[in-house]
């Protein structure tokens, strides 16, 4: 499948004429051309070089340094991990689902479950809203998606652990980071239930209720005015009642005052959230310890 350099432009942010004037002037991209109206089309390879130098741009370098360390670095000479990203957006350009999920059973075939996590699916959640258009960012994402559910769904609950509940807030639905984290802390012996994406307050008091957990994590992607996101934490809060309440995500870390004045905690990482939950526990049994003397 091929592409025409108008959808090129629509989907890289370059315009045809910027397009055009580097094949002139350095030899890229290299289109074919049809024999009956000699129109550019653009390779599944072709595509996913352009975005290579788009991104390159984006980090300060210029134009012509751009393309030649994209020519100079064909894609099977990048890194394991950035050649099996960049074969996945390349599929996903064309809306090529099939060859997207074989590139994610290949990877997954040779990493590790958390490598294969934070190494590639986290990264590429992270930046397909910056490099796709909205018919290609839910079939990324709805890939992605059902790619950490399977993971989650398939490590078998290892011992007792702590009781977590994930959820995301109401009016949230990118639930990609929070299947990450689940997968983590299930692999460290954590018992894991997962509410998933928008959870409204209620759902939330009714499973600290029933399930009595010793943590609620919740992930926050979509951006939130100050006084939104005050009005939900304070809802969210009376909600788990005396459970500790971690959050994070992109849509969490310009609100860390409200976050913190209303008793809950911050976290980016699983690390972070386990060390929180530790330290919570350590206070609490210092607290209990009987008073010698």
């Amino acid at each position: 499948m091929t592409l025409r350099i108008r959808t090129i432009a629509r989907l890289t942010g370059i315009r045809e004429a910027t397009l055009r004037a580097w094949e002139r002037r350095y030899g890229f991209p290299r289109p074919n051309r049809s024999e009956h109206n000699n129109y550019r089309s653009y390779s599944r390879e072709e595509v996913e070089n352009i975005r290579r130098v788009a991104k390159l741009i984006s980090e300060g370098l210029s134009v012509s340094e751009a393309i030649a360390q994209v020519k100079a670095t064909p894609l099977q000479a990048l890194p394991r991990d950035e050649r099996f990203a960049e074969r996945f957006w390349s599929a996903v350009m064309v809306l090529d689902a099939d060859a997207a999920r074989r590139v994610l059973d290949e990877a997954q075939a040779s990493m590790e479950v958390e490598v294969y996590c934070n190494g590639l699916l986290l990264p590429l959640l992270r930046e397909m809203g910056m490099r796709l258009d909205i018919a290609r960012e839910h079939l990324a994402s709805a890939l992605i998606r059902q790619r950490l559910r399977t993971l989650l769904d398939a490590d078998e609950p290892q011992g007792q652990g702590p009781r977590v509940v994930l959820a995301c807030p109401a009016r949230d639905h990118h639930e990609g980071g929070l299947l990450a984290l689940g997968v983590h802390l299930k692999r460290r012996g954590w018992r894991v239930t997962m509410l998933g994406a928008d959870t409204p307050a209620e759902a939330l008091h009714s499973a600290c209720t029933q399930l009595a957990p010793e943590l609620v994590a919740l992930s926050f992607v979509r951006s939130r005015e100050p006084e939104e996101m005050t009005a939900l934490l304070t809802e969210i809060m009376r909600a788990c009642g005396s459970v500790q309440v971690v959050v994070g995500g992109v849509g969490a870390r310009e609100h860390l005052k409200a976050i913190f004045s209303l008793g809950a905690q911050y976290a980016e990482s699983a690390d972070e959230l386990i060390a929180l939950w530790q330290l919570a526990r350590g206070t609490l049994n210092r607290t209990r310890a009987p008073v010698n003397g």
